[in-house]
């Protein structure tokens, strides 16, 4: 057998050699009777065997020598360069082929096997396009455009439909032409305008047309195919009819002739003149010639209107036409002696080419068509027809014959077969062979094996090495065999299993035990003892991962000893065998290591998870084969490392801890080499490398694991830290996962190399990756918010700053461009609009967000002093460094990170506003325990203004919010952080007074006055809840337990809630007081200081806050029930009263002055205002609400012409008091009133003159009052009354 014998034989003729020498090898039939000798009969066997070898050897000698012969004209699936990063091997299961294929006049040498490979795709593929379209019409055409068989265009599809050589169904035809979906009407108008009916009788046109077809049975169908045809006849023949409905009428006509005439269930025929009568008027309301409609109906009549399927060939006859258009008859010829080969076996060579000849016959003449073989990819019909043959002949000879050169031969055949289905990329055929010669091994039940056993091993291991680059999935059967084998070698030399050392509990036990000495030591001690070769002994199946685990029962001494001297045989395979399978993988090609990878890790995951004896042997190789092919280029160790990768992060999450401890420990290892080699700027494999460590150290449940790998890092990193590169990356998300961590001696020891890598190696984290600084800051944000200790969070806020001063060192710049937070929080009292789109932002600026947004985050840590200390820490990096950054970028800085510092503070104290509207008595009137303190406040605020005013320039737009901020202190119910807000508005102010304009100006005062208003009616509601409270006198016993409520509550319950509720709301009245004072204080300061640089329409608005906030101190005054009621608390309680009538004096005091001055020294402003007249109506208020407190109101209410004769009593202590608290504001406005000129005061003297008189007759607590109105009448209505 020659390679030239195979170039010329043909298909056929090699299945009936191997289909014959098969019955040979497998003998007679049990049963039958056979005139050969035993021996004969074995020599028969054997060299059918022989010869079955021979065949399958001299296709892969001639496989080897096309290949080197044509190796530049191959294609990419038959290549083998080690250096090549991916090929594409075509196999017969996924029906592909090269692309080089497709053009067979390109490449002659492959045109013979391309194009028949080809046609049998294409044929099969179009059977079953055509199949589903003759039961569903559109599914079947959506197939066949998708598989490209068609066309998508509508002229394509109706084309196709119209040839109709492939079977399709007229029937379905037509019902698919009658769709009324878009692309089926588009296909039908296609196929319709397809046909040219120029200078062709009706008739004939509409037989020509209906040939191909048969129309459907549903009217709405007929209707529209009949309206096209129509339009297409008079589109050809212009002159035809007077217009398409003429046509479209009568070819209804010809259509109902042709069924009447035709029809043999039809009984009375239609007549000519019954036809022609049914045609009158059609033609826009003309008859058609007589003669032309008689003519057409005996066309119709004689000749029926027939489909071209009713008189077609049989379909068998139009199969053949099809096979020999494409070509296809050779191969169906193929596949029917494949059918039909069994038939002739046994009979002469007369009768067979009789057969044969009937046969050929039957099938056609000329269709049957050979081809010489040409082409290496021919043989993989040949290795398709003949490989199950060998596969039986092989498997079964080996199985049942002991005979050494008979299992030789057999093992012959297997690695031949291996060879040439592996290298034409005949996967299941490859598979099916290295299968079955791993299954012979029997290293799954070694105590039945046998030297064909061991020779099956040998065969095993030089498949590996020699057919390594082409074995892709049948790896793994490989290396499981390896994997058993050196298990059976530990055991022969008596080691301790790996699970001794993977398992804590049976450390102690192996320590004691001493180790066997090889074979001798396990025939001695006997080995019922070790549970390891019990399971060995007793065996299991191929496929079982752990052998003989799920077998129970009794090892018998027989069993033991075949056990014994089987091992001896494993001897013949020594080391230096397995070793060098994976030495050797350093040769395989880049698709042929990867392969061998995937299969070595799922043999090692098989290992590991054994529940009873674990091991390590194959993740050991792992790591060898790792470190021999790490010199393999970029792309190819990628793939690999991908694999590797998935496998380090499975098993490294194992539930085993001991086993997850190995694999990070060998990962480590690999680590270790793979950072020896150098890496260039901008790569990114050392990141990926190290990926494993964070995947795992981010999702492993064990303290033990993420210590270990915390450790590992840190080794790795400070003992490689002048080689790492794009590591960075991976090093910092390890430990930003560490500093999140929730056992403290992981925070700890991360952050001690952290604080290493920082303070010692900075330029390191730079040199070539600047965006691992990001991770830097990220990973010390990270530790900031360690919970175990303080010291952490402090020293990594300091690093933040020495990050800060780093990064200003580069000079990096910031350009003008917007920056993007997608964490900021929208501002507070901020229109949407306003609100920066941070959408881009450059290199530079990238840097400084992650840092600056950290510690912006950071200043709400619940530890006052991370909050503390983040706060300074920020707004010095601001100060400091804030030159470097652009005005956008500034703005962007402010709006995201500054502003979001504030926005809690604010948020906080105006729910506290609006919760106290609902349940006073569940609030304290203490902060929130989240809240700042007073010390954070303060300095938080005065950072804030001095920030804004350092960059006042840039910041300017940002005034609004500033402002909304420190109004939001005034807001609070506490005085104290109101106290901070006043104090920054007055030094912003202050600074800035000069610099401001008068819109900034208007600004200011409206949010000052709507923090001096919004808070009012929720504190007026407050007040409400008083008006149910009864309060007891001090006289009254409120301990008196004997009366219940319904609900079970004492009275004495019912009143310590009630005072309860008294008490909070005292607390809030002299909060709220105090808020009020300070901010009327605030402005009087602003105004006293810059006068001249308000406007008219400003004072207005001072006018009106002063206006707003003493109506509202007499409000709280007018509340007499209310007064009474607190009183009588805080008597009960020992509280003082709150400041109400002082809150009542200041406020008109403040608002008296501010009149006064503006009336005084600003003339102009005051007389556009008319602000002389206000004046005097606040003083009139002002004698008003003394008057009232003197209780002579009551007599002012009687009529003045009806005298009234009344006793004016003593007024008691507490009216004293409060006159003597009024009696300077009494006097202050007595003293503007005698200040008006002498104009002004006549002027107004009519409005205010009776209440001079009342304070006349009422009693005073000081003598200052009767002075002031004796100095009034003397000099100021005397005069008047005078003249």
């Amino acid at each position: 057998m020659t390679a030239m014998w195979i170039r010329q034989t043909y298909l056929k003729d090699i299945c009936r050699i191997v289909n014959g020498l098969l019955k040979t090898a497998l003998g007679p039939p049990p049963g039958s009777t056979t005139t050969l000798s035993a021996v004969q009969d074995i020599t028969f066997r054997h060299e059918s065997v022989k010869c079955l070898v021979g065949i399958i050897k001299s296709m892969g000698a001639w496989m080897d020598q096309q290949l080197k012969i044509g190796d530049s004209d191959l294609p990419k699936s038959f290549e083998s360069d080690t250096s090549a990063e991916s090929h594409s091997t075509p196999t017969a299961e996924d029906g592909t082929v090269p692309d080089c294929e497709l053009h067979p006049e390109m490449n002659p040498e492959l045109s013979d096997a391309a194009t028949l490979e080809q046609r049998r795709a294409y044929k099969i593929e179009l059977q079953k396009g055509v199949s589903l379209f003759n039961r569903k019409p559109s599914k079947g055409i959506e197939f066949l455009i998708n598989t490209k068989k068609v066309g998508d265009a509508p002229e394509e599809v109706a084309s196709f439909l119209k040839n109709n050589t492939t079977g399709l169904n007229e029937t379905m035809i037509g019902d698919y032409l009658g769709e009324r979906e878009e692309f089926s009407l588009r296909v039908m108008h296609a196929y319709v305008d397809s046909f040219n009916f120029k200078s062709m009788d009706f008739g004939a046109a509409i037989r020509f047309f209906l040939r191909g077809f048969r129309l459907p049975g549903e009217a709405q169908k007929i209707d529209r195919i009949m309206e096209k045809f129509a339009e297409r006849y008079c589109k050809c023949n212009p002159n035809s009819f007077t217009s398409a409905d003429t046509a479209y009428v009568l070819a209804y006509s010809v259509i109902l002739l042709n069924t009447d005439a035709h029809n043999s269930m039809v009984k009375d025929k239609m007549t000519k003149s019954d036809f022609i009568r049914n045609n009158r008027g059609i033609d826009d309301g003309k008859d058609l010639p007589e003669e032309y409609l008689g003519a057409l109906y005996d066309q119709i009549v004689k000749n029926e209107i027939k489909m071209n399927a009713d008189s077609s060939v049989p379909q068998s006859k139009q199969a053949n036409s099809l096979n020999k258009l494409l070509g296809l008859d050779g191969i169906l010829n193929l596949v029917s002696w494949k059918q039909t080969e069994e038939k002739p076996l046994g009979a002469n060579g007369l009768h067979i080419r009789h057969i044969q000849e009937q046969f050929k016959a039957k099938s056609g003449k000329s269709e049957s068509v050979y081809h010489a073989v040409t082409d290496v990819a021919i043989l993989r019909f040949m290795v398709e027809v003949c490989w199950g043959p060998m596969l039986a002949a092989f498997s079964v000879t080996l199985d049942q014959s002991d005979d050494r050169l008979a299992t030789t031969q057999c093992l012959q055949g297997f690695r031949h077969a291996v060879h040439v289905t592996a290298v034409m990329g005949m996967q299941t055929q490859r598979d099916a062979f290295v299968t079955s010669v791993a299954k012979f091994t029997f290293l799954h039940c070694a105590a039945d094996m046998k030297q064909k056993n061991v020779d099956a091993v040998k065969a095993i291991i030089s498949i590996a090495i020699e057919d390594g680059n082409h074995l892709q999935e049948a790896w793994e059967h490989i290396l499981t065999c390896l994997s058993r084998i050196e298990h059976l070698q530990l055991l022969g030399e008596g080691a301790p299993t790996d699970a001794s050392f993977l398992s804590v509990s049976n450390t102690e036990t192996d320590e004691k035990t001493p180790k066997s000495a090889g074979l001798q030591s396990l025939k001695k001690k006997g080995t019922l003892q070790n549970p390891a070769v019990m399971a060995v002994v007793r065996g299991g199946s191929y496929d079982s991962t752990t052998v003989g685990v799920n077998n129970s029962g009794l090892v018998t001494p027989d069993q033991i000893n075949n056990f014994i001297a089987n091992l001896n045989l494993l001897d013949q395979i020594g080391n230096f065998e397995l070793n060098h399978v994976f030495a050797h993988s350093q040769r395989l090609n880049s698709e042929a290591i990867v392969a061998f990878v995937k299969a070595l890790c799922k043999v090692a995951i098989s290992e590991l998870q054994s529940p009873t004896d674990p091991r390590v042997f194959s993740l050991t190789k792992l790591v060898e084969i790792a470190h021999y092919n790490m010199n393999r280029i970029r792309l190819v160790w990628s793939r690999m490392w991908n694999v590797l990768s998935d496998f380090f992060v499975s098993v490294g999450l194992s539930e085993n801890l001991s086993v997850a401890i190995f694999v990070m420990d060998s990962l480590r290892q690999l680590a270790m080499k793979f950072l020896e080699r150098e890496e260039l700027a901008n790569y990114n494999f050392q990141n990926e490398f190290l990926r494993p460590f964070v995947i795992v150290m981010e999702k492993s449940n064990s303290a033990e694991i993420r210590e270990l790998i915390v450790r590992c890092i840190s080794q790795m990193v400070l003992s490689r830290v002048s080689n790492v590169k794009s590591g960075w990356k991976s090093v910092f998300m390890v430990f930003t996962a560490a500093a999140a961590d929730e056992r403290k001696n992981i925070v700890l020891l991360a952050f001690e190399t952290m604080e290493k890598i920082v303070r010692e190696y900075f330029p390191h984290i730079t040199e070539t990756e600047t965006t691992t600084f990001t991770d830097c800051v990220r990973c010390l944000i990270t530790f900031t918010n360690s919970r175990f200790n303080s010291d952490v969070s402090l020293n990594a806020i300091a690093f933040l700053r020495f990050c800060a001063v780093k990064l200003a060192e580069g000079g990096l710049v910031c350009t003008d461009k917007s920056w993007d937070d997608s964490s900021s929080i929208s501002i507070a009292n901020k229109d949407d609009s306003d609100v920066q789109s941070f959408t881009d932002i450059d290199d530079h600026g990238s840097y400084w967000v992650p840092l600056l947004t950290g510690l912006s985050k950071l200043t709400s840590d619940s530890r006052l002093a991370i909050r503390k200390s983040s706060l300074e820490v920020l707004f010095n990096i601001l100060k400091d460094h804030g030159h470097l950054f652009s005005r956008t970028f500034w703005i962007g800085v402010f709006s995201s990170v500054v502003l979001p510092i504030f926005n809690g503070v604010c948020e906080k104290r105006d729910m506290h506003i609006k919760d106290e509207q609902v349940s006073p008595t569940s609030k304290s009137p203490h902060p929130d325990g989240s809240m700042w303190d007073t010390e954070t406040s303060a300095v938080a605020a005065q950072c804030l203004v001095d920030l804004f005013i350092s960059f006042y320039n840039v910041l300017r737009p940002q005034l609004s919010n500033v402002v909304s901020i420190l109004t939001g202190y005034l807001r609070s119910s506490v005085q104290g952080p109101a106290s901070t807000g006043v104090a920054a508005m007055f030094r912003l102010t202050g600074e800035l007074g000069s610099r401001l304009s008068e819109d900034e100006w208007r600004e200011i005062f409206l949010a000052l006055k709507e923090a001096a208003t919004s808070t009012l009616p929720g504190f007026m509601k407050l007040l409400r809840t008083m008006d149910d409270i009864k309060v007891p006198d001090n006289s009254e016993s409120y301990t008196n337990t004997e009366t219940c409520s319904d609900h079970g509550l004492t009275n004495e319950d019912l009143e310590d809630d009630n005072l309860q509720t008294v008490a909070y709301v005292v607390s809030r009245m002299k909060s709220h007081i105090a808020v009020q004072l300070l901010i009327i204080q605030v402005i009087s300061d602003m105004y006293k200081t810059h006068v001249q640089f308000l406007s008219a329409a400003n004072i207005n608005i001072i006018v009106e806050i002063f206006s707003s906030v003493a109506s509202h101190a007499q409000q709280l005054n007018s509340e007499t029930i209310l007064q009474k009621k607190i009183q009588k608390a805080c008597s009960i309680l020992e509280l003082s009263d709150p400041p109400m009538v002082h809150f009542e004096n200041e406020a008109y005091q403040n608002f008296l002055n501010f009149l006064q001055d503006l009336v005084k020294n600003n003339p102009s402003v005051s007389e556009g205002m008319n602000l002389e007249s206000l004046l005097v109506a606040v003083c009139e208020k002002i004698l008003q609400i003394y008057l009232n407190c003197t209780d002579y109101h009551y007599v002012q209410q009687k009529s003045a012409d009806m005298p009234v004769t009344h006793w004016i009593l003593p007024l008691g202590s507490a009216k004293r008091e409060e006159l003597a608290a009024r009696t300077p504001l009494l006097v202050s406005a007595l003293k503007v009133l005698s200040g008006l000129e002498g104009d002004s005061f006549r002027k107004y003297t009519s409005s205010f003159f009776h209440l001079l008189v009342d304070l006349v007759r009422s009693e005073h607590s000081s003598g200052e009052v009767q002075l002031v109105l004796s100095n009034i009448f003397s000099s100021c209505i005397g005069p008047i009354i005078m003249q």
